[in-house]
């Protein structure tokens, strides 16, 4: 009877480990359906799951403008209360949390740019703009963008075409509205990429997106194959406060990483990039890295990289317009240009 148990423990644990990994038939009562399984695809499963989204050719510039030797492109996913809204907790413990983003760290970090005369992207859910619409128009009248970050945090993955479309029509109509200009640019909530996402990116005619993580450079989208004009500007969890500061008293999720730490990191991150004359991206979170004791991360980041001659300062979108062969400077509505272009100084 003993070894029984075992063995229909050992069973469950399998199954488990299938369904967490996708290859599970769920209709078959816990019963692995062999073609299912990853190792028992033909050619033509894996390699178009591989091919449907993929790096194209890089479009990293030879040279940026006024001869920069590298650029510089920071970028503030404005989450706020939509983290725990996705996830249906509303409790006002988690939603406070949030609240500090947009009332203290936000402002904060508004008067650190403004400082260093540094422009960035403002990536913001549909939902955390109409309850912050005063932060959509401090963020413009600074000269930062305004791009899409999904309309409450939603897992794209989980969604359907026709779900996945209508959010986003409808985050692009949120955004417009409140920042007075039509986003050109998506960071998917959770860098979460569906296997519709592309195509309504390339429907929705955005021109870049900044989600994926096939290179260090800026690169072209490919999808299954076909070049789609679309720029990646790559992400990576490297260059993300939110792996090492987050704390979730739920979980097992907690700041190992003393704040400090990160400044190091990120630091030869930008030195490697600036050694290649390429682009160095980051990932920001208001609610994370504007607390008192991480917001001199970025602060002494910014010192730095501000002391160095030949770096060009750029929104996501500027920088997606000069790959495209355009003055990055006419994307930024009724502000001074000048900021972005620290090389020409």
């Amino acid at each position: 009877m003993a070894a029984r148990i075992d063995e229909m423990t050992r069973s469950r644990r399998a199954v488990a480990r299938n369904v967490r990994a996708g290859g599970i038939d769920r209709g078959a009562r816990g019963d692995v359906a062999r073609e299912d399984q990853p190792w028992a695809w033909d050619e033509s499963r894996w390699r178009g799951c591989v091919e449907r989204v993929r790096a194209g050719r890089s479009v990293k510039p030879q040279a940026w403008p006024g001869g920069a030797e590298v650029a510089v492109a920071l970028s503030f996913d404005s989450d706020h209360e939509t983290i725990p809204l996705r996830n249906s907790e509303t409790h006002p413990g988690r939603l406070s949390q949030g609240e500090y983003g947009a009332r203290v760290a936000v402002p904060r970090i508004l008067r650190l740019l403004d400082h260093h005369r540094v422009p960035a992207s403002f990536f913001v859910p549909a939902v955390s703009a109409l309850l912050h619409p005063g932060e959509i128009g401090a963020c413009v009248a600074a000269g930062h963008e305004i791009a899409l970050h999904g309309w409450i945090h939603e897992w794209n993955a989980t969604l359907d075409p026709d779900t996945e479309r209508d959010l986003l029509m409808r985050s692009i109509d949120v955004i417009e509205r409140l920042s007075g200009s039509r986003p050109v640019g998506i960071r998917t909530p959770s860098w979460d990429f569906s296997d519709h996402t592309l195509n309504l990116i390339c429907e929705l005619h955005l021109t870049y997106d900044s989600s994926l993580m096939a290179d260090d450079e800026p690169y072209e989208l490919l999808a299954d194959g076909a070049p789609t004009g679309i720029v990646e500007i790559p992400v990576e969890w490297i260059r993300d406060d939110a792996p090492y500061l987050t704390m979730d008293r739920y979980a097992g999720t907690r700041p190992y990483t003393p704040p400090r730490e990160l400044l190091r990191i990120w630091l030869d991150e930008f030195e490697q990039a600036h050694r290649e004359h390429g682009l160095f991206q980051l990932t920001l979170h208001p609610h994370v890295i504007g607390h008192r004791s991480r917001i001199i991360v970025l602060e002494q980041l910014l010192e730095h990289i501000s002391s160095i001659s030949g770096v060009f300062f750029a929104r996501h979108d500027e920088v997606a317009a000069y790959l495209a062969g355009l003055d990055p400077g006419a994307t930024r509505r009724g502000s001074d240009t000048t900021g972005s272009e620290t090389a020409a100084s």
